[in-house]
């Protein structure tokens, strides 16, 4: 559970809702409204995930869907509804866009190195489901990850990075304390792994806005992890 990252106790989810649409309205991030083919709120999380695997197999297959990108500019400077939320790795070789076929408009995207939930990607998490109405949440860990590797290092050979790097390890670091304790072959994928079951963990449990959507089956989290060989994702 996050209680660190509670409203205060006046607040309620509905006092959320409002604040986020005038947020929304304000910001340019509009409210769903019927101006896309079928809006977020029209998927379930199920429905959602497996479109965007179905995505992934076109992409994999290198037989991505044709798009019209200057008439879906247009219907998006009215409103989007994004029909799912990925917390990826800001890798350059991950683009969650591509690596689900999706166009712009589809995916709600929160990014940091080693795709770790803190305070500001949750708020922008809660805004996705509870405001844009996107009803899953998926988080993506790949292959090969840069800040999972550093991390595995730091833990176990106490190696010191500068500038604001320590910070981000340490938001890693009990996905690598969870994966030693297992004692794995490879433990760089072991870890990936782990650092996506923790944050699918943390998203279903955050109070107070997506666990509740989550105990009212409004949300769905899931995990899975990007191959940067194939470009397939395996859902864990």
């Amino acid at each position: 559970m996050c209680d660190s990252c509670a409203f205060p106790a006046s607040s309620s989810r509905r006092t959320f809702l409002k604040a986020g649409a005038g947020l929304a309205l304000a910001g340019g991030l509009a409210l769903p409204r019927p101006a896309l083919a079928q809006p977020a709120a029209s998927l379930s999380g199920e429905e959602a995930l497996k479109r965007l695997m179905d995505g992934n197999a076109r992409y994999v297959a290198n037989a991505p869907d044709q798009r019209d990108f200057s008439a879906r500019r247009a219907a998006l400077s009215r409103s989007q509804h994004p029909f799912a939320s990925i917390v990826s790795c800001a890798d350059s070789r991950v683009a969650p866009e591509l690596a689900f076929d999706q166009g712009a408009g589809d995916l709600f995207v929160v990014r940091v190195a080693g795709n770790f939930v803190n305070q500001d990607g949750l708020a922008s998490l809660e805004f996705g489901a509870a405001v844009l109405r996107s009803q899953l949440i998926l988080v993506l860990g790949h292959t090969s990850c840069g800040a999972i590797a550093a991390a595995i290092d730091v833990v176990r050979n106490n190696t010191q990075l500068p500038g604001h790097l320590p910070q981000l390890i340490d938001a890693i670091k009990p996905a690598v304390h969870a994966a030693d304790a297992g004692k794995p072959a490879d433990m760089l994928a072991a870890t990936i792994a782990a650092n996506v079951r923790l944050n699918v963990e943390k998203l279903k449990t955050s109070t107070p806005v997506l666990a509740g959507l989550v105990a009212e089956k409004k949300l769905t989290v899931a995990g899975g992890v990007y191959d940067l060989a194939t470009g397939k994702v395996t859902l864990l």
